[in-house]
């Protein structure tokens, strides 16, 4: 299998997660979103092609990281790919964040996204939204996105934000209603 990479894998990175990481930057994006600060990663031509099983032996060999991202682009277009690295991932116990410009919400409509967030430990999800844009904000570029996790997420059926990076807004995922706690 192959995946369309934008860039090397970047490690030592400490501002795409939590912690020390090696960022996977894939290439394609169909959201092109206004303000976007890696708009070089939109076309699906671009980039080049790596097989995911160099990607696993080049996670094999890193060492001193927390985890890893994935970014791009938006590698929820190639998720058969980040499935199995994000699996090989949690089989070595690192820590998985994903970066996407979909909702969690429609993600959970799809068996596959379904079964790549069962790999993710923490999804920042939506659209940038330039009017939106803060530089205060932890991990995320606009007031719209969410650090959520997933594993409570899934657990409790409804959107649970990381309370260190966000406040304690949670989102009902069944009634797709807001609770405050």
């Amino acid at each position: 299998m192959k995946i369309r990479l934008a860039a090397p894998l970047q490690s030592d990175s400490i501002v795409d997660g939590e912690g020390i990481r090696t960022v996977i930057w894939t290439q394609g994006c169909g959201h092109h979103c206004k303000g976007c600060h890696n708009p070089e990663t939109w076309s699906f031509e671009d980039g080049y092609l790596v097989d995911v099983k160099y990607i696993i032996e080049e996670i094999d060999n890193i060492s001193g990281q927390d985890g890893i991202t994935l970014s791009g682009g938006d590698p929820l277009y190639q998720v058969d790919a980040c499935l199995e690295i994000a699996k090989h991932c949690k089989e070595r116990n690192l820590n998985v964040w994903c970066y996407t410009g979909f909702l969690f919400e429609e993600l959970l409509k799809d068996d596959k996204y379904l079964e790549l967030l069962k790999y993710i430990d923490v999804l920042v999800d939506g659209p940038f939204i330039l009017s939106q844009r803060s530089l205060d904000l932890k991990f995320k570029g606009s007031e719209n996105q969410r650090v959520i996790d997933v594993p409570n997420s899934l657990k409790e059926e409804k959107i649970v934000l990381v309370s260190k990076y966000i406040d304690k807004k949670e989102y009902n995922i069944k009634k797709k209603t807001s609770v405050y706690i």
